[in-house]
């Protein structure tokens, strides 16, 4: 299986800047996202997307923004940790109940 290239955010924002400024040169905006991507070594596909992130961001299409993209990654970590972290809770809970009991009857 082929591993996928990892782009900084420096090549990602000036490709996307390239399409940008070199649209008039082309028939159309996917017709300049190809040219872009084949000189910069992505798939269109890839180059396309960082496209319609960067218009999110800059508030010119619907949808989540990096920023919030990203805290609610943050988000879904914490609460997934944080119900380890009850589960745990609950099963030591259990443990010293059913311990305390043992203990009163033993007595």
């Amino acid at each position: 299986m082929k591993k996928p290239v990892k782009f900084s955010p420096e090549v990602r924002e000036r490709a996307v800047r390239m399409v940008l400024e070199s649209q008039g040169e082309h028939p159309s905006q996917w017709s300049a996202i190809e040219s872009i991507a084949a000189k910069i070594g992505c798939a269109s596909q890839t180059l396309h997307g960082w496209l319609r992130q960067h218009e999110r961001d800059a508030g010119l299409r619907g949808g989540p923004t990096t920023a919030e993209q990203q805290r609610l990654k943050e988000l879904e970590r914490e609460v997934k940790e944080l119900r380890r972290a009850n589960e745990i809770l609950k099963l030591a809970s259990a443990f010293f109940a059913q311990a305390e009991l043992d203990r009163r009857f033993k007595s």
